[in-house]
């Protein structure tokens, strides 16, 4: 399977009962949109809250969507700050049927050049799937270095970027950096700026609500014919209003794609107040697919 063909990579929710328990049902129902869009299936990513899960709900998670068998390829995503940890979970995944890993920056420690291409090839090292790294810093309070981006980008399983920084002359450096391989937006509102700038394509959250309007959005994007950036902008932005996945889930849950908005523990639903921002941008972002199509 060719991961390039896939422009978009939905950054899957994790649905959850009124107990906190995963709501197997509400996954599928996920999963098999993403699917019927074409869109390539991110699981435990941050956008999934991984790592408030266990390591049990994270196992049942990825063999729920393994055993779905969607004709969309799986990313899976791999993140932490204990390095033999995450290589134990790789050997994990490393027996199903995955196709790719999302590699995040190790957060708290703030590791330098060396510490992350150190960090970065022992991972891709243990792997024998494409890997896709991830710059987050406003979630890992550390770059991702271009030095380490650089000495990594002949690796075998070197395959891509996911550049979340909101800057797109720091995506110009990682494109550099990454000596041909493919870099992809980490933020929806920005998809635009970054498609004009070389982007391969987008890691999702807005998709999760819209997938197939989000699907159009990017093929757009990187046709150069896109142009309701004001509408995207707004509505991709309605999704940030707290912290993600709070959003996201709640307009999921109002549009009756999951069944609650429910949270892991230390994040809560209750801390968005009101669905209107989200409601306006989802009519909105309606409207636009019908005409549009």
């Amino acid at each position: 399977m060719n991961l390039n063909n896939y422009v978009l990579w939905t950054a899957v929710v994790t649905p959850l009962l009124e107990n906190g328990s995963v709501d197997f049902e509400s996954l599928t129902r996920v999963v098999n949109a993403q699917d019927a869009s074409h869109n390539g299936l991110l699981i435990l990513g941050s956008t999934a809250e991984a790592l408030n899960l266990n390591l049990a709900q994270r196992m049942s998670i990825i063999e729920h969507v393994v055993k779905m068998k969607p004709a969309s390829p799986v990313m899976v995503g791999v993140g932490g700050n204990l390095l033999e940890e995450q290589k134990e979970w790789i050997s994990y995944l490393e027996r199903l049927n995955v196709h790719a890993y999302l590699l995040v920056t190790p957060h708290y420690a703030k590791p330098g050049p060396i510490g992350q291409y150190n960090w970065f090839k022992a991972l891709m090292d243990h792997s024998t799937r494409p890997c896709m790294l991830y710059n987050v810093p406003g979630r890992t309070a550390v770059a991702m270095s271009t030095e380490a981006v650089s000495r990594l980008s002949g690796h075998r399983n070197f395959w891509a970027i996911k550049e979340a920084s909101g800057s797109v002359e720091k995506f110009k450096e990682y494109l550099k950096a990454a000596n041909g391989k493919a870099v992809y937006c980490g933020d929806d509102a920005l998809m635009p700026d970054f498609a004009n700038a070389g982007s391969a394509g987008l890691v999702s959250v807005a998709s999760n609500a819209w997938p197939k309007e989000t699907h159009l959005y990017v093929e757009q994007c990187l046709k150069k014919t896109f142009d309701a950036k004001e509408l995207w902008t707004k509505a991709s932005n309605s999704l940030f209003v707290c912290s993600n996945p709070v959003p996201v889930k709640r307009l999921m849950s109002e549009t009756g794609l999951i069944k609650t908005p429910i949270m892991m523990a230390p994040l809560s639903h209750e801390d968005m107040t009101s669905a209107t921002p989200v409601l306006e941008a989802h009519a909105a972002v309606t409207r636009w697919y019908k005409e549009v199509m």
